[in-house]
């Protein structure tokens, strides 16, 4: 670690632990110290200081980037808890640490993407940085043109009326929507505001990384193109903070 004061959860984070947000959690719990002294948001460590996480002492490594698509089944949760019964870091058991970028909640499927980059991460999900999640959708009963139409022109959810979206209706009860907000199971949330139920939620692209053929419970590396197009899309991000995804 170079010697000039790095902010705590962006220690963490460059650990491979978790993300910037996550680490704020552990924080916040009181699982993390500093020489002995429980960490405060906003506490900086330098060269020399020793971190623990649950009484764990943990250092940050120079290591290779790792970046992953993964195609999540339904039944797993996104969570970096390891006490939780069917967590994603379990499910893979990649060798190192990586943590998930957002979030699909469990009864969805889909692509996700896994690394050990905290600022990537942040970079991505920042609800600014209006970036593209696609979205295949089934839902309980046939699509009308009035459904339609509201799902993509805004819906009032959660306090706020949701960004306008791109929705294409693909079968009698099947559609995809791109979305670029992130609120907490949005689309599930649109669809029962307006009287409908989703049976199956599927992301099937996140900016320019595609899920395509790969089979459910699969994950593999992005390719070098993929990289490049995806921080080149990220070059003009902000990553200040984090968003719900």
């Amino acid at each position: 670690m170079v010697n000039h004061p790095t902010r705590i959860n962006k220690y963490l984070s460059d650990t491979g632990i978790c993300s910037r947000r996550e680490a704020d959690r552990l924080i916040e719990q009181r699982r993390v110290t500093v020489n002995g002294i429980v960490a405060e948001t906003g506490y900086k460590v330098i060269l020399g200081d020793e971190v623990k996480l649950d009484n764990k002492k943990i250092s940050r490594e120079i290591d290779t980037r790792i970046y992953i698509a993964f195609n999540k089944p339904v039944g797993i949760t996104c969570t970096t808890d390891t006490s939780i019964s069917g967590n994603i870091i379990d499910y893979i058991n990649y060798p190192k640490r990586i943590f998930h970028i957002g979030r699909l909640d469990k009864d969805s499927e889909g692509l996700i993407l896994m690394t050990n980059d905290g600022d990537i991460v942040n970079k991505i999900l920042r609800t600014s940085n209006n970036h593209e999640k696609e979205y295949v959708v089934t839902v309980n009963k046939p699509l009308t043109d009035e459904f339609m139409q509201n799902m993509s022109s805004g819906v009032k959810i959660l306090n706020t009326i949701t960004k306008p979206c791109t929705v294409t209706k693909k079968s009698k009860h099947v559609f995809k929507i791109i979305l670029t907000q992130g609120l907490n199971r949005q689309i599930r949330r649109m669809c029962a505001f307006l009287g409908y139920n989703v049976t199956k939620l599927k992301r099937i692209r996140i900016m320019n990384i595609h899920l395509g053929d790969l089979p459910v419970g699969k994950w593999r590396y992005l390719s070098v193109t993929e990289l490049d197009h995806l921080n080149s899309l990220l070059s003009s991000s902000t990553n200040t903070e984090e968003a719900s995804w």
